[in-house]
């Protein structure tokens, strides 16, 4: 998008074409606006649509153009919070409830993309959290039993178990959730913009709000060239929030994190490497990400940006690293490349928030985007339609609050991911 291959590498290429949209060029009058053409504000949109509301989504740029185009497309359960650790931190109502909703969430994701018969390479078999050395195995044992306790279909796996799934013996062990499963994320945030047009929403791109006010009990948001009066607002740009919405980005530390994709892998190889297509992460504080592409090929990802003195770091280092997990790949290259930006919270969970009457958004998703963000909008449009109240949602509200160091924690985060894989390069 913008030109730039490094901003949606293999996604762009592979997902369908987007759906038809313009910039809004007109003044328009709506039952509500949504503002961001990620994964939550497109959710939103269709569950309104759906439901006979009258909804105008205005998005910056183009549809996935976020965080929502980037990613490496695994639809997991829950958040990188340990699972009993959420009631200690939301409080016993609202962290139970959010354990059930995000743990849920995989199977809305799925029953969204077989109703609206979404083509985004959707692959149920599950991710494995691999568990690199001692200490991993034990986070995951903790994280597995903490899921089993309340009901969650996950399992542990021992090394031989994981070394049969994945194709390495580099792990002490596997956390597999069957509720979770891959996609190809740009092509589902299409796919969810397309079934927005057909439920008779509308969408308009290259349209970035450029000012917000409240008055005579309505909400007038201006673009560029156009404005759209609306008894609500959605606001659902999260970390690539700008303007009005700059404010939901500052309270975020943007973590940057890259993806390469290998060309199609041969047969033989295909076989040995990740043969049930599960979607993996480790343990590692670098963490490191993989999983097949419909076409076979091998979608390996860290934390890094690939700009500057990074781009040669993380592709030399990524290179390195795959060799060792599979010999196969002594001479991998890579055909396609990217990066993009989470943005992570002070406590690693999501925020609910008004900004003002009938104006509200969740943003805060650490990484964990697609099953989050796909319920979240549908919350917020069940609480705009009247079907649950404020106290019903997943989140209570909180305040804007800046995040504190912002830039120098982010400087540390690009700066840092280069340090450790120079040094993993050396080892």
């Amino acid at each position: 998008m913008l030109n730039d291959p490094r901003s949606h590498g293999l996604w762009e290429k592979t997902a369908p074409r987007a759906p038809q949209t313009e910039p809004l060029r007109q003044s328009l009058t709506a039952d509500v606006a949504v503002i961001g053409g990620g994964y939550t504000g497109l959710s939103a949109a269709l569950h309104l649509a759906q439901a006979g509301a009258c909804v105008h989504l205005l998005e910056a740029v183009e549809i996935g153009f976020g965080g929502s185009g980037r990613n490496v497309g695994l639809i997991n359960a829950g958040m990188w919070v340990m699972p009993q650790d959420l009631p200690g931190e939301l409080g016993p109502v609202y962290g139970e409830r959010l354990l059930q909703m995000l743990g849920d969430a995989p199977a809305v994701v799925k029953h969204l993309i077989a109703h609206h018969d979404i083509a985004c390479e959707l692959r149920t078999n599950g991710t494995l959290h691999c568990a690199v050395g001692r200490k991993g195995l034990q986070e995951i044992e903790e994280r597995t039993r903490q899921w089993r306790k309340r009901g969650a279909p996950v399992e542990l796996l021992d090394a031989g178990e994981t070394a049969r799934r994945v194709g390495t013996q580099a792990y002490a062990g596997a956390l597999l959730d069957r509720r979770a499963g891959t996609l190809q994320p740009l092509a589902y945030a299409r796919g969810l913009a397309d079934a927005v047009l057909r439920q008779g929403g509308h969408i308009h791109t290259g349209s970035p709000v450029i000012e917000v006010e409240h008055r005579d009990a309505r909400w007038v948001v201006t673009t560029p060239q156009g404005q759209v009066t609306a008894a609500w607002i959605v606001v659902g740009t999260d970390a690539y929030g700008q303007g009005p919405w700059e404010k939901v980005r500052n309270e975020q530390v943007h973590l940057p994190y890259f993806n390469l994709a290998t060309a199609p892998l041969a047969p033989e190889l295909r076989k040995q490497i990740l043969p049930g297509g599960e979607g993996v992460w480790d343990t590692r504080t670098v963490l490191s990400s993989f999983r097949m592409d419909q076409s076979g090929r091998l979608v390996f990802g860290s934390v890094g940006a690939l700009s500057k003195t990074g781009a040669a770091i993380h592709k030399n280092w990524a290179k390195r690293a795959l060799r060792k997990l599979f010999p196969g790949l002594a001479h991998v290259e890579f055909e396609h490349e990217w990066f993009g930006k989470i943005g992570m919270t002070g406590n690693a969970l999501p925020r609910f928030h008004s900004y003002g009457p009938q104006a509200i958004g969740f943003s805060g998703y650490n990484g964990r985007g697609i099953a989050p963000g796909t319920v979240f909008g549908r919350a917020l449009a069940d609480h705009i339609l009247g079907t649950i109240s404020e106290a019903e949602l997943p989140l209570a509200r909180t305040d804007l609050m800046p995040a504190a160091f912002r830039s120098l924690k982010e400087t540390g985060y690009e700066v840092g991911a280069q340090l450790a894989h120079m040094v993993d390069m050396r080892l």
